[in-house]
């Protein structure tokens, strides 16, 4: 047993023996007492004078029974949290609900997959995932299509037997215990490795009263899955039924020290410390957290007639793997010869399975980053992304899907991702390869650079933009993934399709809508010259070559400067003069004016101001795009200074 501080345990022993009220009190409360300061030997005899002169209540016992199980954790040196089933081959196909085996899978939004009668039974987890607490909408989803039909074309007797659990469980609901026993009796005939159905049907046998068999399932639970916690639970309660109490009381100290947070056994701990003859038997308590005695309470088995040698073997071996090639069987164990023929399948057919087929010449690809729909059809992200931009419908049964868009969040399919990881490395290694690669040439600005064809957009200066049309949802979806968050804007050309000049656009953050539609708020960063037009994927690209503006120096810097502080107060004087619902217009579009620059050649782009005044005068398209290929700053000041005299020339009249 664990030890606590000096001072605790005094404290605990002084507030324990000042305390008032009938004798049995003080005598449980020192108890207590002693044992939460670990020192459990001379608690005991205390428990049982307590017990002598009053019948104590389960709940009374609640500090007995956490220090036994403290002792039960400490030698046999459990890990918190080691109640989980033992990992085994076929794990990944378990509902992490029931700890069965998947069966009607459902993929929740979050990309979990459960048992759809699991989620039936509790709505609540149908809307928050069990796993990862995420709200997964307000109806359930239907069945996975894919992997219901993956499993039932691979695992044909490991789904029929979870057909028959759910049944089963059906049937013991509605008190029908005989009919409950006989679809579990036919589950494990196929399933005969199976923890759970031994655990269910351990509770069907309790019920029956059934004690013998319902310690023997419990048992053959345990040895499947040594460490899970619901197995001892009911081989505990199998042997309370039996009045074995000294065993039943190991294992539910065991299934604490598993989960000290575990009501049920600590419960039934508490149950049968009560009922145990003379209250605590002093001298049997190394008994109750001696290592070895519950090592081997907890690996004895009696032997039944109706079950076979191999059944009985403590096994860390699952039931089945899942997907294997041809060289290898799914199942291995004498019995089940029949269903490792029918599992040994070709890497070939695997691969066609989990492939999806884009196109109309078919082709077969094999998904990357799945993810399945509500309706409960399975895409590659990407690819439902596309074809969500056209339509809000699903491709296949075409349901429509306008809670995706407005969710915006796409979560991949856990379990598709690890069947492919752990099946087909290779085929994935390539299919990741080709879409690094495909990542890599969309964020090279230099060429294919995607180009909106809209409005003309300047450096510095804020561009929002409304975006509606399926080629460019794409073209921003891929700029945002890429992680450059740019693309080129060029005014419209009625001959090349765009203009030979435009400006790279940084996205600031994007809006999206419950439709599919967004808006964009982006701002200008550099000019560049069109040296190819080009098109990806319906969207215009170009490969360009940036612009700057050429620095003087001297004389010619001197006069520039003489230049630059004439235009601008210019342009501040002509701002100034609008009337001011224009004004605040221009205000809240492009926001205030900016500064005058000390050193107008600092940026290779040359003042913002500059940029910000063209972007508010009243000019055409074709009359703004001279000034955006200028690579003279002195050539730029003069025509702003043409332009606004023109404007207060055309005022004046």
């Amino acid at each position: 047993m664990g030890s606590r501080p000096e001072p605790l345990q005094a404290q605990n022993l002084e507030a324990a023996s000042g305390s008032r009220g009938p004798e049995w009190q003080a005598l449980l409360g020192r108890a207590d007492a002693l044992a939460f300061g670990g020192r459990l030997h001379e608690a005991l005899p205390l428990y049982q004078l307590a017990s002598r002169q009053r019948q104590l209540r389960a709940e009374q016992l609640e500090k007995l029974v956490e220090c036994l199980a403290q002792g039960v954790r400490l030698k046999e040196g459990l890990p918190a949290g080691s109640g989980a089933p033992q990992p085994r081959d076929w794990d990944g196909c378990r509902c992490r609900k029931c700890q069965g085996f998947l069966f009607e899978p459902v993929s929740l939004p979050c990309g979990h997959t459960f048992c759809k009668k699991c989620l039936e039974r509790d709505r609540a987890a149908a809307t928050r995932c069990v796993l990862c607490r995420e709200e997964g909408g307000g109806r359930l989803p239907r069945v996975n299509v894919i992997l219901s039909n993956l499993l039932g074309k691979w695992f044909p007797r490991q789904v029929r037997a979870s057909q028959l659990r759910h049944e089963g469980n059906l049937l013991y609901q509605e008190k029908k215990l005989h009919a409950a026993l006989q679809k579990y009796n036919e589950a494990l005939s196929l399933a005969p490795n199976d923890h759970l159905l031994y655990s269910n049907r351990s509770q069907i046998n309790s019920t029956l009263k059934a004690c013998e068999d319902a310690l023997h399932d419990a048992e053959t639970a345990c040895r499947l899955q040594p460490y899970w916690l619901k197995g001892h639970l009911r081989k505990g309660q199998a042997l309370a039924n039996l009045g074995k109490t000294e065993e039943a009381l190991r294992e539910f100290l065991f299934c604490l020290a598993l989960d000290m947070g575990n009501k049920t056994a600590k419960s039934e701990a508490q149950k049968v410390n009560v009922e145990q003859k003379k209250g605590f038997p002093v001298q049997e308590e190394p008994n109750v957290t001696n290592s070895g005695n519950l090592r081997k309470s907890m690996q004895t088995t009696e032997g039944r007639k109706d079950c076979s040698e191999e059944e009985n073997k403590p096994t860390s071996v699952p039931e089945s793997a899942f997907l294997v090639s041809e060289k290898r069987g799914l199942l291995k164990r004498k019995g089940c010869l029949e269903e490792a023929r029918d599992a040994e399948v070709p890497c070939k057919l695997l691969k066609k399975d989990l492939s999806t087929h884009m196109g109309f010449t078919l082709l077969v690809v094999l998904f990357y980053e799945p993810v399945t729909t509500p309706c409960g059809h399975t895409f590659c992200l990407k690819c439902l992304e596309r074809c969500l931009d056209h339509n809000p419908k699903c491709p296949l049964c075409k349901e429509g899907l306008s809670e995706c868009l407005a969710m915006r969040k796409y979560c991949k399919t856990v379990l598709m991702e690890e069947l492919i990881a752990k099946y087909l490395p290779e085929e994935l290694t390539e299919r990741r390869k080709i879409y690094e690669e495909e990542i890599a040439e969309l964020s090279n600005l230099n060429k294919n650079v995607p180009i909106f064809v809209c409005t003309m957009a300047y450096p510095t200066v804020p561009c929002p933009l409304h975006i509606f049309e399926p080629c460019y949802r794409l073209m921003i979806r891929r700029c945002m993934e890429t992680g450059t968050k740019q693309f080129g804007m060029c005014i419209s050309d009625p001959v090349k399709g765009f203009a030979d000049y435009g400006c790279i656009l940084e996205i600031r953050n994007v809006e999206f809508f419950a439709d599919g539609r967004s808006v964009v708020d982006s701002i200008g960063k550099r000019r560049f010259k069109v040296i190819q037009h080009s098109q990806r994927d319906g969207y215009n690209t170009a490969d360009i070559e940036y612009i700057e503006d050429q620095k003087v120096q001297g004389q010619d810097y001197a006069a520039l400067l003489v230049l630059h502080d004439s235009v601008y107060d210019q342009a501040y004087m002509w701002f100034n003069s609008l009337k001011q619902a224009l004004k605040s217009r221009i205000l809240s579009h492009f926001g205030p004016m900016p500064a005058k620059d000390p050193d107008p050649q600092a940026n290779p782009n040359g003042p913002a101001w500059c940029w910000w005044v063209l972007a508010v005068l009243p000019l055409e398209n074709r009359a703004q795009l001279p000034f955006l290929a200028m690579k003279s700053l002195k050539d730029r000041l003069n025509g702003i200074r043409r332009v606004l005299t023109f404007m207060s020339r055309t005022r004046s009249r």
